[in-house]
């Protein structure tokens, strides 16, 4: 979740959304999943020996979060959809401030095994058309070589908080002979395995919404970084 798991404490925004994303099941449950939706943009760097180096990531946020959260900050206050400079200048970073154990909701692996990312670096932050946009760079804290490898990015919250889809065509910068290409999860299959949770969290007598499985890698997309392989 790119803003409420980057902040020590709760926002009334939480609340909002909890009130307006509710949907009812089948069996008479309901549940709040996802609150947030964002567009998520990549651009892959390599670095001058080939090597996957760090990632650009883009979040788009939807137009009813970016109302709510520029409410929350005190910023376009004539709801004129465009910021002052000095509104601006105020909102750079308001999703970069992640707590100690916070992912990032970005996962990179090289043959399965995962890959660690540094923090958030070189960060922006505007509002286009209506909906918050922010960029920030993560940097590999060791650089592979993707030639031979099975090099796989996932965008995803795991309490499906947040809806992530990948948009657009992924850039690589640093290597013409790479590529990347998106793959959708199986809509169906991660219908079917959230309905079974929720099913077996109500029938236990959970609270949902406070124990709402981690089923958001079901719902991932899923790029792949693909390169020529030297003969």
């Amino acid at each position: 979740m790119p803003y409420g798991k980057r902040r020590q404490g709760q926002t009334r925004i939480a609340a909002a959304l909890a009130g307006a994303a509710f949907a009812c099941l089948p069996n008479g449950g309901a549940v709040a999943h996802p609150h947030i939706w964002v567009d998520a943009g990549l651009e892959v760097y390599f670095d001058d020996q080939g090597q996957l180096a760090a990632l650009r990531i883009t979040w788009v946020y939807d137009e009813f979060f970016s109302m709510l959260l520029l409410s929350d900050l005190e910023l376009d206050s004539g709801f004129s959809g465009t910021l002052t400079p000095e509104d601006r200048a105020a909102l750079q970073g308001f999703d970069m401030n992640w707590i100690e154990d916070y992912h990032g909701d970005v996962f990179v692996s090289l043959d399965d095994a995962a890959l660690t990312l540094t923090g958030p670096l070189e960060w922006t932050s505007d509002l286009i058309e209506g909906q918050l946009v922010s960029t920030h760079l993560r940097a590999l804290e060791n650089r592979v070589a993707p030639d031979g490898g099975d090099i796989r990015i996932e965008v995803y919250d795991p309490t499906y908080y947040t809806s992530y889809r990948i948009t657009g065509t992924p850039t690589v910068q640093g290597r013409a002979d790479c590529h990347v290409r998106i793959f959708e999860p199986d809509w169906d299959a991660a219908d079917d395995r959230l309905q079974a949770a929720l099913d077996e969290m109500l029938g236990d007598g959970l609270d949902i919404e406070a124990d709402f499985p981690a089923v958001g890698r079901l719902f991932a997309d899923e790029a792949r970084i693909e390169c020529a392989t030297s003969s």
